[in-house]
């Protein structure tokens, strides 16, 4: 990890590969013509670009060419999503100076990457993100990218600065890794802002920021401590650090107890998790708990066990996914006080600068809502910020949306929520329609919920 010279997780691509909002966008003055000043792009600070003018920036114009990844966005969606089509304009792909090589993608075997989507038709904002659990920049291009280029926004997203299962390799002391999460998406925003500029002759007029779990961690922590940068926000499920719990490292424990016989189903509704989300477990105990445990007590405690996961999570699927035994004793609240302060390195506040929408499903099985987004929601209004902040809860939701294709009769996708909470956004920032603090998505008895959520 290099900085100054210039982690729905990584299980589920695994296991896959073994927002209406305002009216059409306008014609921005001056970028009439396909690609108009393509050749004068450049990203600040950019190691390596390369610019491509596409008839199609959605997925359903990318997939199957390099300027997407379908198999990393495996899980996060359902089936049945409704994808736009029919964007026209210019992506750059590229990176930013980086001493780790974790990402793969383009055969550049070089972290820090980003994708910026430039549409022709450009409605004056600009929509940031950084990639879900361990995955790269292209995993949220359905779940996000589509639908705001369809609406005509500018869009960008980073990797993150590393990504895999051995993310927690990179950086030099304990926390380095996710430090590394938040910087690299402060750099991204200010660069694809000046990148917006030279295509369509200014500034975007509004920035958002955004981003599904370890995403939407990335949305809450720009809002607090990078608010002159964005307008507002969107936090989907986002992960919560804070320095004495509870985090990932307080609940997850639990869960892995349980996997290997050591804790009852009792031990885990007081974790956090929630009675109806039984039938849930078991495919977390295969794909998730297990990996995510170990991965990210060796990110901030790699002290505890070092032989596992060790200088790898593992070299088969098999491996990576499974879990270490001595987690299923791990107690943060008794490690030693620089494990506290490596999570303090990255914590959350609470105290947003700009109006931000978070939605958490009830039967979030990875981050459960009682031990993530409900403290979070404490936490804003503990500050003093509870004005900037809605919250929504969408019943019958869980992390991924990918498990409403086997269980369509107990769960909902989110991704329709999200759409129509990002419709709220604007409305709020642009016109002032402030949405209720809190607020509750029942499932209903009928009709689409993969493409429908009225807010």
């Amino acid at each position: 990890m290099r900085l100054s010279r210039a982690v729905p997780f990584l299980a589920a691509a695994l296991l896959a590969a073994a927002l209406g909002g305002p009216g059409p966008a306008s014609a921005a003055t001056g970028t009439e013509q396909h690609c108009a000043r393509q050749d004068r792009l450049r990203v600040p600070g950019a190691a390596f670009q390369q610019t491509a003018c596409l008839a199609d920036l959605t997925t359903t114009g990318l997939a199957g060419t390099p300027h997407t990844d379908m198999a990393d966005q495996a899980g996060l969606t359902a089936r049945d999503t409704r994808k736009p089509s029919g964007v026209p304009g210019v992506q750059i792909d590229g990176y930013f100076p980086d001493s780790s090589r974790f990402n793969s993608t383009h055969g550049w075997n070089h972290d820090a990457q980003f994708v910026i989507r430039l549409p022709d038709r450009w409605n004056g904002g600009l929509v940031v993100t950084g990639a879900p659990g361990t995955r790269k920049q292209y995993a949220t291009d359905t779940a996000i990218s589509d639908q705001v280029l369809a609406q005509g926004y500018a869009y960008a997203a980073t990797d993150k600065g590393n990504s895999g299962a051995d993310f927690y390799r990179d950086g030099r002391r304990p926390g380095d890794a996710i430090v590394e999460w938040n910087t690299r998406t402060t750099q991204l925003t200010r660069a694809a802002r000046k990148a917006v500029a030279q295509r369509y002759g200014h500034a975007p007029r509004r920035t958002y920021m955004t981003g599904i779990s370890n995403g939407g961690y990335l949305t809450r922590w720009q809002l607090e401590n990078h608010p002159e940068l964005y307008d507002g926000g969107v936090d989907w499920e986002g992960a919560l650090w804070t320095a004495n719990g509870p985090s990932l490292l307080t609940s997850l424990p639990t869960a892995v107890a349980r996997m290997l016989g050591s804790a009852r189903d009792e031990d885990l509704y007081a974790a956090g998790f929630a009675r109806g989300s039984e039938f849930l477990w078991p495919y977390h105990e295969r794909a998730y708990w297990g990996i995510t445990q170990k991965i990210y007590r060796a990110e901030f405690d790699p002290a505890y066990d070092p032989a596992c996961p060790g200088a790898s999570a593992g070299t088969t699927t098999d491996q990576i996914l499974a879990p270490c035994a001595s987690d299923a004793s791990y107690d943060y609240a008794s490690r030693p006080a620089s494990v506290h302060r490596a999570v303090a390195r990255v914590a959350l506040t609470g105290r947003i600068g700009r109006p931000l929408i978070t939605l958490h499903g009830d039967l979030d099985t990875l981050l459960p809502q009682a031990a993530d987004s409900d403290v979070y929601a404490r936490m804003v209004d503990g500050s003093g910020r509870g004005r900037l902040h809605s919250y929504v809860t969408v019943t019958g939701g869980t992390h991924v949306d990918g498990l409403y294709d086997t269980y369509p009769d107990r769960l909902r996708p989110i991704l329709p929520c999200y759409r129509s909470a990002f419709d709220r956004l604007v409305s709020w920032v642009e016109r002032g329609v402030r949405p209720p603090a809190d607020h509750t998505v029942d499932r209903p008895v009928d009709g689409d919920v993969v493409n429908s959520c009225a807010l």
